[in-house]
């Protein structure tokens, strides 16, 4: 298991928080995503490392945007 954390930004609410977990959540190997909306702080657990790529188009995809 791989466990990552990535700051996302414009986040604002619950419906953010979904929307950011639901997109996350469809990349193959993802097991468990976590999201605390005050610091943006988006925790994603994957059975293998994931493509920093396919993270960043899943939170586009969303709305919003990884930091970094």
């Amino acid at each position: 298991m791989t466990t990552t954390t990535y700051t996302v930004t414009g986040m604002t609410c619950a419906h953010c928080v979904a929307s950011v977990t639901e997109e996350l959540g469809e990349i193959a190997g993802v097991t468990d995503v976590a999201v605390d909306l005050g610091s943006g702080a988006v925790t994603v657990t994957s059975d293998r490392q994931l493509d920093p790529t396919k993270v960043r188009t899943a939170v586009e995809e969303a709305g919003y945007q990884l930091v970094g």
